[in-house]
């Protein structure tokens, strides 16, 4: 049995988590011995794991002196290598930003890789040095694969480290169709929302952080106060909050857009708001892979969406792509909601994520 170890921050609601707790899953039920590593044993997806997953603490210390900080961290390492260095077949540091993910994921393996969930080129709004010394900072070179989630990403970290070409791959996030499936059925509470669902007016759908630097929700609300002025009819439901959610609020009321565009804050089970919902729309500068693809995709929801990293797969007969501006997403919700849109290209999840095992398998 090979014993697999990935090391994350914690199991807080996000992306990166979902696709972990979802890839552990699976891969335990598959026989493999897994094991996760956490900076911090927090998470509302921690009652998620298969309970055969085991949990490993790995904390650092963050007091503000900084001589005590050092001989506490330093004290942590130690027992860490004590009591994991090489012992398991192979190791991945599946939070890309965590220093501490890291330092693990090199010390539980030889085997180890960095998976990467951005365009980190992107991120860094085209700054190459910073993008560079960010995988300098995680010591990238002594990791033996690089494991991108897109090919934009990939394609940017070969153009700064083009001497680890051979160790840098793509393998895509797998998604739990079924439970996707399963969880959709659940009821709604909300009543003004069940209103909205009886009625046929078309509801768009916008699933994640709110933060303007990347996700620009700004320019569905400014698509929808043009749409709205044009005599257009519909519903735009925002699932998620962040750091811009009070700007987005304000610019809804600024635009007389309260009975149009309706926030409903986070959800642990976001995919009823899926199976009321008409489209699915992504207004962002840039994505790694954008999960909410994939979860539209199990759910046969059309989407609109930016070009972000790999839309070509919303491009095949599932969605409309369109340039990142808000004269784009404006026209192509004033399409579909004059002519709607027929998904021509049916999603097969399981066939999906047997291709992501067979090329996990191969590094294992």
């Amino acid at each position: 049995m090979k014993k697999l170890f990935f090391a994350t921050h914690n199991l807080d609601l996000g992306g990166i988590e979902t696709a972990l707790v979802t890839l552990a899953n699976e891969l335990s039920e598959r026989g493999y011995d897994v094991t996760i590593g956490l900076e911090k044993r927090e998470g509302v997806f921690l009652d998620r794991l298969n309970k055969k997953i085991k949990i490993v603490e790995y904390n650092t210390n963050n007091n503000k002196n900084i001589i005590f900080r050092k001989i506490c961290n330093l004290w942590n390492r130690i027992k860490f290598i004590i009591e994991y260095k090489n012992k398991f077949d192979f190791s991945a540091s599946f939070a890309t930003y965590s220093l501490a993910s890291s330092f693990m994921a090199r010390i539980a393996s030889k085997n180890s890789a960095l998976w990467c969930h951005a365009d980190y080129l992107s991120l860094y709004h085209g700054d190459r040095n910073k993008m560079t010394r960010f995988f300098e900072n995680l010591h990238c070179k002594e990791f033996k694969h690089i494991i991108f989630v897109s090919n934009e990403g990939k394609n940017h970290f070969i153009e700064s480290f083009p001497g680890m070409k051979e160790k840098v791959m793509v393998c895509n996030n797998m998604i739990n169709g079924k439970r996707i499936e399963e969880k959709s059925k659940e009821a709604i509470t909300e009543e003004v929302v069940l209103e909205l669902a009886q009625k046929e007016n078309p509801i768009f759908l916008n699933v994640g952080r709110h933060d303007e630097l990347q996700k620009k929700l700004t320019r569905i609300i400014e698509a929808s106060k043009k749409l709205k002025e044009e005599g257009f009819v519909f519903k735009v439901l925002l699932v998620g909050d962040g750091p811009d959610t009070k700007l987005y609020e304000n610019l809804v009321i600024e635009y007389s857009l309260e009975d149009t565009i309706l926030f409903l804050g986070r959800k642990k089970n976001p995919y009823p708001y899926f199976t009321i919902s008409d489209c699915i729309i992504l207004s962002s500068d840039y994505e790694g892979y954008p999960v909410v693809y994939l979860e539209s995709f199990v759910l046969h929801k059309p989407i609109i969406t930016t070009k972000v990293s790999d839309y070509e797969q919303v491009e095949n007969g599932r969605g409309m792509v369109v340039e990142k501006d808000t004269q784009a997403i404006y026209m192509a919700m004033k399409e579909f909601i004059q002519n709607g849109y027929e998904i021509k290209n049916i999603f097969d999840y399981k066939r999906y994520n047997q291709e992501i095992l067979q090329t996990l398998e191969t590094i294992f």
